[in-house]
């Protein structure tokens, strides 16, 4: 499917939406004189910064007329495949979980709707020409890095972003450890889903 100006609205519509709850929630945060650095160590708020800079990006590269790049690409890929996990395991592991001063409706944008349109985005209008498996090292590479920081910063400060990363909760690093696992395996899972569907659509050139 060829973008059209409809495309590259709706990609600048939802990327703008993306960035106001992000920036709403962040005002909240620092009004209750919470940690400025906490917010910006969840996962679901990194990841909605990179699909908000995505999209955004990807609008005006179409109204400029650039031409294809394999390093935006990439970076629609990483986007669209974190953003797919964001969703995944909301539903699966913090649904149930209390999100504290988290407003329902940046709830419902950060963890609903954006996956969906990235996962749209990246399925309607897929790169040309293909990109193969080749971004999924950067995907599994960003969600390591990720990973590696939390744990680090965890043991500094005392705080971990999220229930299932803090040895106190999961029965020590072990416990972190079968998580961290889970997690690499479902970016793995995640962006060779996507990548693979993207390949189906766009044939590769030689």
């Amino acid at each position: 499917m060829t973008p059209t100006p409809l495309t590259a609205v709706l990609r600048l519509a939802f990327g703008l939406l993306a960035l106001v709850a992000i920036g709403w929630q962040l005002w909240l945060h620092v009004g209750l004189k919470f940690s400025v650095p906490n917010f910006f160590s969840f996962f679901t708020n990194l990841s909605n910064l990179i699909a908000a800079g995505v999209l955004v990006a990807g609008a005006l590269r179409q109204w400029a007329g650039a031409r294809a790049s394999p390093a935006f690409e990439t970076l629609r890929a990483v986007a669209a495949t974190c953003m797919l996990v964001v969703g995944v395991v909301f539903v699966a592991l913090l649904r149930d979980v209390d999100l504290g001063a988290l407003r329902p409706w940046v709830n419902s944008v950060l963890h609903h709707v954006m996956p969906v349109v990235l996962v749209l985005d990246w399925l309607l209008w897929p790169p040309r020409p293909a990109v193969g498996l080749r971004p999924l090292r950067w995907v599994l590479a960003w969600a390591m890095l990720y990973l590696v920081y939390t744990m680090l910063r965890g043991a500094a400060v005392g705080w971990y972003p999220y229930p299932f990363l803090n040895p106190a909760n999961v029965g020590g690093y072990g416990g972190v450890a079968v998580y961290a696992v889970g997690i690499a395996l479902t970016f793995g899972l995640a962006g060779w889903m996507l990548m693979a569907l993207a390949r189906r659509r766009v044939r590769p050139t030689a």
